[in-house]
């Protein structure tokens, strides 16, 4: 979170092209349209900003989303990525934050308003400005037309406020995802208080599923999973995971029933939220943090057991810090698979077929070589 975050950095004004950095970048040039090579221009950091060498970027069923533009709200061409971890290469003269030579992250958001509510309380991705957060791809930059682009891309300037720093030991490429998929689990798992001892039941192992396994374990929670597949349950043992239930068996749901304090549902894919719920105790709350189409949904299972559905959506600046931080201490990482940046429209096709354990994370070197 900015120091002050009412805060508007002067960012350097490039009158000559010749002073932008010239940047290799794969983009999807139309909606729906393979990524190819592409080339984007940088700016020079200005005094508030860093520019970072990418190393990793992280894989997101969002980038599939985006590119295909199936929200609505594509801007094209599109440079997709919002989980990088890079190398800080150069700083501004007014930067305290960060030096050359830093590991760093950059998550799904690079700017906001600073004024708003949400932002003053460190929530910038809830920010209410104009335009609410600027996402690290698909955005305008703030104040300007310039379009954002993300980490499928050698390097980026960023303001040093919406910078991470990631821990020494964590593994630069297994650390990449945890700025998305991370983030978005460990924030719920936080505000909703969730303690050492408590059972908290997982809908979904995938990018997001696994990672919340992992979180939910290191904060000493009874964890369970629930997935349609069935061969998936030597990986939730082995990802810390006590119980694996099916979703499809109606006897293991039962058996299940009333039990858990927490559901987190990280499906994308659309479904019935009732199975989830049934499986709450009194008081006890479900939280959605995939983005599925809409569905049905039914009173009684919320009002039999005074129950709650909430929503959440990744996590401030600060959080995002206090999560790595809490990855670097406990060791919890995301469970990648590294490919060249040439594989990516490969890649989009296995993830549609769920063919990955559990997220793919392009090594930009392959993009600089």
């Amino acid at each position: 979170m900015p120091t002050t975050p009412s805060r508007r950095t002067r960012r350097t004004q490039l009158a000559e092209p010749e002073q932008e950095l010239t940047t290799p970048a794969w983009a999807a040039p139309a909606s729906r349209a393979p990524l190819a090579p592409f080339t984007i221009r940088r700016r020079q950091p200005g005094p508030h900003e860093v520019l970072i060498d990418i190393l990793y970027c992280g894989v997101c069923h969002t980038d599939i989303h985006q590119v295909r533009d199936e929200w609505r709200r594509g801007v094209f061409p599109m440079v997709p990525g919002h989980e990088i971890v890079g190398r800080v290469a150069r700083a501004g003269e007014a930067v305290t934050r960060w030096k050359a030579g830093d590991t760093v992250g950059v998550g799904c958001f690079v700017d906001s308003c600073r004024e708003c509510t949400a932002c003053r309380a460190g929530e910038e991705q809830y920010c209410e400005g104009e335009g609410g957060p600027t996402w690290t791809y698909g955005s305008t930059e703030r104040g300007g037309t310039a379009p954002t682009y993300g980490g499928y891309s050698t390097r980026i300037t960023v303001d040093e406020a919406y910078v991470v720093g990631i821990p020494k030991g964590l593994p630069a490429a297994a650390a990449a995802p945890l700025l998305c998929a991370g983030i978005t689990t460990y924030s719920p798992l936080r505000h909703f208080g969730v303690q050492k001892g408590d059972r908290v039941a997982v809908v979904g192992l995938g990018g997001l599923g696994h990672v919340a396994v992992k979180l939910a374990r290191a904060m000493g929670a009874r964890v369970a999973v629930v997935s349609h597949s069935p061969a998936k349950r030597d990986d939730a043992t082995r990802l810390g995971a006590e119980e694996f239930i099916t979703a499809r068996n109606a006897a293991d749901l039962g058996r299940q029933a009333g039990r858990f304090d927490l559901v987190l549902d990280t499906v994308s894919a659309r479904h019935e939220y009732d199975t989830g719920l049934e499986l709450l105790r009194r008081d006890g709350t479900m939280v959605l943090v995939g983005l599925p189409e809409p569905a049905p949904l039914e009173a009684r299972p919320l009002i039999a057991r005074r129950r709650r559905l909430a929503g959440s959506m990744i996590g401030g600046i600060r959080e995002t810090q206090e999560m790595l931080d809490f990855c670097g201490r406990e060791g919890v990482t995301a469970d990648v698979e590294i490919i060249p940046i040439q594989q990516i429209n490969e890649a989009y096709e296995r993830m549609l077929r769920s063919d990955v354990r559990y997220r793919f994370v392009i090594d930009l070197a392959s993009l600089k070589a």
